[in-house]
């Protein structure tokens, strides 16, 4: 199967637990709080890398709840976005900074920030993928009608309901995605 390079197709994914190291208290993750906490994980740059040779826009979709609960500052995550986008080939970041009580569409597990990137880039849903590693981000992307990539690490919460495929990182959900979609990079 070739590759039809007129299919806009994109990899979302979650930021925290997927691109940089979240922060795990009583076997739950969080975000970082600062810049400084801010840490890529192993073999993301190259991995991101391969999805961008191979054609994806490469979208980050993340809840930041903790801007609506007043624990955190928007500046700060835009910081975070903007250092992350100097060291990583990432074309855009979209950011759901409600909590579940306001009851947005671009919370995960709704579809929302999918679907308003794939809009605005003219990007086939169908033919991307949701790449996360909690249960909101799986069903997020197959609401949006994406393959869903979970990466477990191992948390001690709710997990998705039938995933595309269970990895270990992204460099192994990459390798998934360039198989299922038959590229080669």
């Amino acid at each position: 199967m070739g590759i039809d390079r007129d299919v806009r197709r994109a990899v979302f994914l979650d930021r925290d637990g997927v691109i940089n190291r979240a922060v795990v208290r009583d076997g739950r993750p969080y975000p970082p709080a600062s810049e400084a906490e801010l840490d890529v994980l192993p073999g993301v740059p190259e991995a991101l890398g391969r999805l961008r040779d191979a054609g994806f826009r490469l979208v980050v979709v993340t809840n930041q709840p903790d801007v609506a609960r007043g624990t955190q500052r928007r500046e700060v995550i835009d910081r975070m976005h903007r250092r992350l986008a100097a060291e990583l080939p990432i074309d855009e970041f979209r950011v759901c900074d409600h909590d579940d009580g306001d009851r947005c569409g671009c919370r995960k597990p709704n579809p929302g920030m999918l679907e308003a990137a794939a809009r605005d880039a003219g990007l086939s849903l169908a033919d991307s993928f949701m790449v996360g590693d909690r249960w909101r981000d799986i069903e997020a992307g197959r609401r949006a009608g994406c393959a869903a990539v979970f990466i477990d690490r191992g948390y001690d919460e709710r997990r998705p309901d039938r995933p595309d495929a269970i990895v270990g990182s992204l460099p192994e959900a990459v390798d998934w995605i360039l198989n299922r979609s038959g590229s080669t990079c």
